[in-house]
C-alpha cells in the first residue's frame, strides 16, 4: 500500500512523504489557474474544474478564490453551489449531494493531525471521509469536521463547527453544532415576490 492509498484508507501515516507532495504541487498548480481566471471565462473554469475533482455534476458555480489539497477526491452532485472562499481539505473522500449550496468562507476539512508536538511535527496524520447529502444549505464560517454525515434536507446555521453526525431535515447551529429543530411544513415561505 503506498502513501497516497494509505492516506484514503485513514490510516495513521507520516504524510510529509515525496508522493503526497507531488500530488498535493499537481493540485495546487490547477487551483491556482482557476483562481486567476475571471468569472467571464466560464468554459476554462469547467474544464479546469472538471480535471480537478473526482466529479462534478450539472449546472455547478464555484466563485473564486476555491481551495483544496487533492481534488480527486471531491465528489459533487447536480446544482452545487461553493461561495467565495470555499476549501476542502480531501485526504478522504468528500462527497456532496445534488443542490447543495455553500455560503462563504465554509471549510470541509477531513485531516486530522496527531496532538503530541513531536508526532505532528514528524508529519503524522490521518484522514476520515466528509458526507452532505441532497439539498443542504451551509451559512456562511462554518467547518465541517472528519468524519461528518450531514443528512438530506438539513440547514446548518452560519458559523457553526459542525464535529459529529446531523440527522435529515433539521436546522442545526453552533460550535459544536446541535440540532436545534426539525424543518415543517410551517417554515414554508407564504409569499413571494
Amino acid at each position: 500500500m503506498d502513501d497516497l492509498e494509505k492516506m484514503k484508507a485513514g490510516l495513521w501515516l507520516y504524510a510529509i512523504t515525496p508522493q503526497i507532495g507531488e500530488a498535493l504541487r499537481r493540485t495546487e498548480e490547477l487551483v491556482f489557474e482557476l483562481n486567476r481566471l475571471p468569472p467571464s471565462r466560464r468554459e476554462e473554469r469547467e474544464t479546469i474544474i472538471r480535471r480537478l475533482f473526482g466529479r462534478i455534476g450539472r449546472e455547478f458555480t464555484i466563485h473564486s478564490p476555491f481551495h483544496c489539497d487533492f481534488g480527486e477526491q471531491i465528489s459533487v452532485g447536480d446544482h452545487f453551489v461553493g461561495n467565495f472562499n470555499l476549501t476542502i481539505l480531501d485526504e478522504a473522500p468528500v462527497t456532496i449531494g445534488d443542490h447543495v449550496f455553500i455560503g462563504p468562507n465554509v471549510g470541509l476539512y477531513t485531516v486530522s493531525h496527531a496532538l503530541l508536538p513531536d508526532q505532528r511535527n514528524a508529519g503524522i496524520m490521518r484522514s476520515r471521509p466528509i458526507t452532505i447529502g441532497n439539498n443542504v444549505w451551509i451559512g456562511g464560517n462554518t467547518v465541517v469536521m472528519q468524519g461528518v454525515t450531514i443528512g438530506d434536507n438539513t440547514v446548518i446555521g452560519a458559523g457553526s463547527v459542525v464535529t459529529r453526525d446531523i440527522p435529515a431535515g433539521v436546522i442545526a447551529v453552533g460550535s459544536p453544532c446541535r440540532v436545534l429543530r426539525k424543518i415543517t411544513e410551517a417554515d414554508r415561505i407564504a409569499e413571494v415576490y
